[in-house]
């Protein structure tokens, strides 16, 4: 590409070479003596099309820019208390921290175990902590205290579920030796034993309502439903995956269950028949938590995000994204904090936002502008004064000081620069408009090297579909196709991306046909489903006049 700016005169002469061959074409542009000011490319403001703003939206994305924290390492469990102040257990490596609910230090630390601990959960009246550990003990810990209360020993193997009946009298624990056992805790002795799993079990959730009944899920990809009353387990399921996490409704007549890529729901009431089947995550769902009424269930996975999901019909309304894969997750009460931990030891708490905080500091923001745009508005000018007024300076966007200078050209190149291009690309669409709106756009397409005509036809073949800027970009298109046809076959480069944007069209022009033969298809569907009304009028405009011909004499026989 070649170009040369001659002044002659009073005449500035702009001549671009062309791809086309060695002719030259020139376009020129009278400047007077006194210009006008410039008008700056008016950006036209498209409708985006990004995701709709629902009151889920809304209720989810009001939290504060997370606090983070940093423990020595994974964070295999966070247990809420139940009761007031609502603290947090988190079960990190061979610790457990009690953290207040806006504390960024923990408020206690269990730290007598001899390797990793693991599950850490309250009691219902948030008085006693157990947890488990890799040495395979079961530890009892008073919360005002810090030496374990109890250890229940019996499993040879690590212990990774751990939690109270509804009594608060009994431990339910479950072991990688495959068994679950009941402890009775004033004696530290042990009430039940099953051995029906045939993998480590993994989670175990006790029922509310029933001292009697809990839940287990393995790695041998099935949930059992025991009766401390009855030798076996009563219920079966088969998850399909090793189960990682359970959850049951405060009815306790659903079970949520995890593991692989699946959150499966099951009716309790009906035998364990299963109701739901989600597949949202990308890779294995760790945790799974309810919100405050019941009505968003949570899952946080490997895959880094956790998603909401509305338990009416079970669709995704929100989804939250981390910095690490996801171990472990809780609510507070009233879904005032979000908590999670991460395999990189990080532990993330989102706070809801104080609705009253922030209107303090929209009105401290505020007062100082609103005294500096009124300051000298009531006063009033005298007879004798002078209004001097201060010359505003006009800022341009790089675009348009290169349009105000007439190199339409290198306003084109600007506003194909791979930022603008890609996070902007109605500013590339107004700046073709002005240019077409000036008659210049076919000089500032043409004489373009093999980069500049790529990045062109790389930018219709992103947007060309799109029907905010089509009608834009179309004539543009035919520009194109116009100018270089001649040099069509010369570089493989711009013959890949003709090729692409003639699929691209091809496929388009398929979709609108397929859409206007649904849409007749539709138009049929609705006229024949409309109720006929029948307007009366006359036997001859009935029949168009073959009633009174039938009736009378015959047409005569040419």
């Amino acid at each position: 590409m070649a170009s040369s700016c001659a002044p002659r005169g009073n005449v500035t002469t702009l001549n671009k070479f062309s791809l086309l061959g060695s002719s030259w074409s020139k376009t020129v542009f009278p400047i007077g003596t006194e210009m006008a000011s410039f008008k700056p490319t008016k950006v036209q403001v498209y409708p985006k099309l990004g995701e709709k703003v629902t009151q889920d939206t809304l209720y989810w994305k009001n939290y504060k820019a997370p606090v983070q924290i940093k423990e020595f390492g994974a964070i295999t469990n966070i247990d809420v208390s139940p009761v007031a102040p609502h603290n947090f257990a988190v079960t990190a490596f061979t610790r457990i921290h009690i953290y207040g609910a806006f504390s960024q230090e923990p408020v206690k630390t269990y730290t007598r175990f001899k390797d990793t601990a693991y599950c850490g959960r309250f009691r219902a009246d948030g008085q006693l902590l157990v947890a488990g550990c890799e040495d395979s003990v079961v530890r009892l810990f008073d919360v005002s205290g810090k030496v374990a209360l109890r250890m229940f020993k019996g499993h040879t193997k690590a212990v990774h579920v751990t939690d109270f009946t509804s009594d608060r009298y009994q431990i339910l624990t479950g072991s990688d030796d495959y068994t679950c056992r009941l402890w009775d805790m004033p004696n530290t002795t042990e009430l039940n034993r099953y051995q029906e799993h045939t993998d480590y079990i993994r989670c175990g959730v006790t029922s509310k309502l029933n001292r009697d009944l809990f839940i287990t899920g393995s790695y041998d990809h099935t949930l059992k439903v025991f009766d401390a009353r009855m030798e076996k387990s009563v219920m079966t399921m088969d998850h399909g995956h090793p189960v990682e996490s359970l959850l049951l409704y405060p009815s306790e007549g659903l079970l949520v269950s995890a593991g692989g890529r699946y959150v499966k729901i099951w009716d309790l009431l009906k035998g364990g028949q299963p109701l739901v089947s989600l597949k949202n995550h990308h890779k294995t769902v760790t945790s799974l938590c309810l919100s405050s009424n019941g009505q968003r269930l949570l899952s946080g996975s490997l895959d880094r995000h956790v998603k909401v999901y509305s338990t009416t019909n079970y669709k995704v309304v929100h989804n939250f994204d981390y910095a690490a894969s996801i171990l472990s997750l809780a609510l507070a009460p009233d879904d005032e904090s979000i908590v999670v931990g991460m395999t990189n030891g990080i532990l993330s708490m989102k706070h809801r936002k104080n609705p009253e905080d922030s209107k303090e500091v929209i009105q401290q923001r505020r007062r100082p502008s609103y005294r500096f745009f009124v300051k000298g508005k009531n006063y009033v000018p005298k007879q004798d004064d002078y209004l001097v007024s201060k010359p505003v300076k006009q800022h341009l966007a790089k675009y348009d000081k290169q349009l105000k200078k007439f190199n339409v050209s290198q306003a084109l190149d600007t506003a194909l620069e791979t930022w603008v291009r890609f996070r902007k690309p109605e500013v590339m669409v107004a700046v073709i408009k002005e240019l077409d709106r000036r008659g210049t756009l076919k000089n500032a397409l043409a004489g373009r090297d093999e980069q500049g005509l790529s990045q062109l036809l790389n930018f219709l073949v992103g947007n060309l579909v799109d029907p905010r800027f089509a009608p834009v970009l179309v004539t543009t298109a035919e520009m194109i196709l116009d100018i270089y046809q001649s040099v069509i076959g010369q570089s493989p480069v711009v013959d890949r991306q003709l090729l692409r944007l003639q699929d691209l069209l091809e496929r388009e022009i398929d979709y609108q046909q397929e859409l206007l033969e649904v849409l007749g298809m539709l138009d049929t569907m609705f006229a024949s489903s409309l109720p006929r009304k029948q307007v009366p009028c006359s036997a001859v405009s009935r029949s168009n006049g073959l009633a009174q011909r039938e009736a009378g004499t015959q047409l005569p026989a040419t």
